[in-house]
């Protein structure tokens, strides 16, 4: 039997499951890019991105090896490649690249996105 520390945490057999509320985490900053790590350990990270309309998550690349999902959470915009290739994005929408592919995002919308890197780095 599970024995509960919480509405967002649940201790069991030697291990853990936590809750993320991501309506927690929904602020916009009109200036730019906001971030907020909602899980870091040895085996992946996962980040909340909020990007305020018509603004860019630059395209980028890390030199390591491992993969990363960018996961649609609120609002439109564009996955982002090297080349000025873009693919409409929308709410759902999932991309999953190798980290060291070049990678980024454009808000047509305010957009929240989700980004889970493993391993992390």
């Amino acid at each position: 039997m599970a024995a509960s520390k919480g509405d967002n945490f649940i201790e069991q057999g030697g291990g853990a499951m936590k809750k993320m509320e991501l309506s927690k985490t929904r602020e916009f900053n009109p200036a730019g890019m906001k971030k907020f790590s909602l899980h870091d350990s040895p085996w992946f990270r996962i980040i909340n991105f909020n990007l305020p309309a018509g603004h860019t998550f630059p395209v980028h690349s890390h030199d390591t090896e491992g993969q990363l999902s960018i996961l649609v959470i609120e609002g439109e915009g564009e996955f982002l490649a090297e080349g000025d290739a873009a693919i409409p994005a929308a709410v759902g929408d999932m991309l999953i690249s190798e980290i060291a592919e070049p990678h980024g995002v454009r808000a047509k919308t305010d957009m929240r996105i989700v980004v889970t890197i493993a391993p992390p780095f």
